[in-house]
């Protein structure tokens, strides 16, 4: 079936803080009780309430996250989109609501949003990404922490088990800068039955004037190649055997399971897709040798500097010249954010 969900971006989109949209999605949700219910899963370490929705009648039960890392705030507005707009023109998304049952945590990482709020709330700021951002290190990193390793895991993982098995679970996350636009795809799933999704986001991709970032990790960290613009997704099991293969067992010890490994240790098969989208572009100036992103690898080279010179309040348009480093534009980030989510769900009702 074709479930069309870009359409649903019709107002204007900016950054909302948990707090602030929650009555919003609450009161949705009760004005349409046959096919929402509002669940309060608790609160997170810092006090901050953690939400989850159930949405739709169907058979077929996907689970969507978002905001597992802090500093990626475009996947937790993408599902409030989701939401809202849906049950806001409900009777348009018949087929939808009686396809699936959407279990739903659009922020999992509320504490995490509430510390980048300052650049956030000055999006789409070069300067002000790199004086505030902040991101959570190995072992509190909410995406390599389920079931147990933190609050918000917990009550996540309640909320996911007991609605489980899942056909279809999505991540969503972004990287703060790349050339393009990426689509993990859980490893079972990495053949040709996905071809067609495959295909399908790449030409959504250049559509949007995106470049797919094509980067060969060659199976470090459970990175494994498939083709330009995807991977495998990372596990934690791999993240481990990585850092035990380095000696480094306090390292490995931080990394629990992710959320695809979780999911699909509830039961069923469920196709397993991560997000990857830009908040800042990087031009690709130098011609493209298949595998190896050359103008994001030197880019990172430089980051620590510029990072250090915001911070500072210097300059650093000298670093950043080579790269034409450009914010990538937020409507367009939430559309591809609904379409990956589009693909996955055609795939999985084929």
């Amino acid at each position: 079936m074709f479930f069309p969900l870009p359409e649903l971006l019709t107002a204007e989109v900016g950054f909302r803080t948990n707090d602030e949209v929650m009555p919003a999605i609450r009161a949705a949700c009760a004005a349409n009780a046959d096919l929402a219910t509002f669940h309060r899963l608790g609160e997170s370490e810092e006090g901050r309430p953690l939400y989850g929705i159930v949405l739709g009648n169907g058979p077929q039960t996907v689970s969507l996250i978002a905001g597992a890392h802090a500093d990626e705030p475009v996947g937790p507005e993408t599902l409030r989109t989701l939401v809202l707009e849906g049950l806001r023109c409900r009777d348009e998304w018949e087929a939808l609501w009686s396809t699936f049952r959407m279990v739903i945590v659009p922020h999992i990482n509320p504490d995490g949003e509430a510390r980048n709020r300052a650049w956030i709330e000055q999006w789409s700021s070069l300067d002000a990404y790199l004086q505030h951002v902040d991101r959570e290190l190995p072992g509190r990193d909410l995406e390599f922490g389920f079931p147990s390793m933190r609050q918000e895991n917990r009550l996540v993982a309640v909320f996911l088990r007991k609605h489980a098995p899942m056909h279809l679970h999505m991540s969503l996350h972004g990287m703060a800068f790349s050339e393009g636009a990426m689509l993990l795809i859980e490893r079972h799933w990495a053949g040709e039955c996905t071809q067609t999704l495959r295909n399908a986001f790449a030409t959504d991709a250049e559509k949007a004037g995106l470049l797919l970032h094509d980067h060969n990790r060659k199976g470090e960290k459970g990175f494994f190649y498939i083709e330009p613009g995807f991977t495998t997704t990372p596990e934690g099991a791999a993240m481990r055997a990585h850092f035990q293969s380095l000696s480094d067992e306090d390292m490995a010890a931080r990394f629990h399971d992710s959320s695809m490994e979780f999911v699909r240790s509830l039961g069923g098969d469920p196709l397993c897709l991560v997000t990857e989208l830009p908040l800042f572009l990087i031009e690709r100036r130098v011609p493209h040798e298949m595998g190896y992103p050359a103008a994001y690898l030197a880019f990172k080279e430089v980051l620590p500097e510029c990072k250090l010179r915001a911070q500072q309040g210097k300059a650093m348009d000298a670093l950043i010249e080579p790269f034409n480093v450009q914010a990538f534009d937020l409507r367009v980030a939430i559309r591809l954010q609904l379409t990956s989510m589009q693909l996955g769900l055609e795939r999985v009702s084929s």
